[in-house]
C-alpha cells in the first residue's frame, strides 16, 4: 500500500510543476465537476489525506481554510509539510494495526485503519482523474496516470 502513497505523491508533485504553466486566475477559475477549481482540488487532496491519517493516530483533526492557501506556492508547501509527517508515520509496521477500528470527528462511522488508507489512495486517483479531464479540456496534455514504469521515491526519504 505504501507504494500507492509515493505513486499519488509522485503524480500530485508532477501536478504542481504541470500548473505553474497556468495563471493564478485559471487556477482558480469554476470548473464543471470535481469540487471547484485545479488549485482547490488539490488543496482538498491534501487536506483529507492529513485529515484521515491523522485520525488514525487517534490525534485532533487540523482543519486548513483555503483562503490560507490560495496560491500554488501555499499550497505546495502545504502539501510538503503534512508529507513529510505522514511519510514518518508511514514507516511504522501498519500491518499490525491495519484492523484496528477508527473513529473522526466528521463521521458517526468507525472504519478500520485499512479502509482508511483505501480511502486515502482512491480518493486522490479520484480527483487527480478530474483534473485530467480539466487538462483536456484547456487543450492540455494531462499527468500521465500510470503507475508501471515510474521509479517512485520511498517514503522513508520524504
Amino acid at each position: 500500500m505504501i507504494k500507492f502513497f509515493e505513486y499519488n505523491w509522485q503524480v500530485r508533485d508532477e501536478w504542481f510543476n504541470w500548473c505553474n504553466q497556468l495563471t493564478i486566475k485559471e487556477l482558480l477559475k469554476d470548473r464543471r465537476g470535481g469540487v471547484g477549481n485545479i488549485l482547490y482540488t488539490i488543496f482538498h487532496i491534501i487536506d483529507v489525506e492529513y485529515s484521515w491519517i491523522r485520525g488514525i493516530q487517534g490525534k485532533e483533526d487540523v482543519v486548513f481554510q483555503f483562503t490560507d492557501y490560495n496560491t500554488l506556492e501555499k499550497v505546495k508547501s502545504l502539501s510538503d509539510k503534512s508529507r513529510n509527517e505522514i511519510g514518518e508515520f508511514l514507516k511504522i509496521n501498519l500491518g499490525g494495526i491495519k484492523e484496528k477500528l477508527v473513529s473522526v470527528s466528521w463521521d458517526e462511522d468507525k472504519y478500520t485503519v485499512d479502509e482508511i488508507l483505501h480511502h486515502i489512495i482512491t480518493h486522490e486517483i479520484h480527483h487527480i482523474g478530474q483534473l485530467s479531464v480539466w487538462a483536456r479540456e484547456l487543450e492540455l496534455s494531462p499527468i500521465p496516470a500510470n503507475f508501471i514504469g515510474r521509479e517512485l521515491k520511498p517514503v522513508h526519504s520524504y
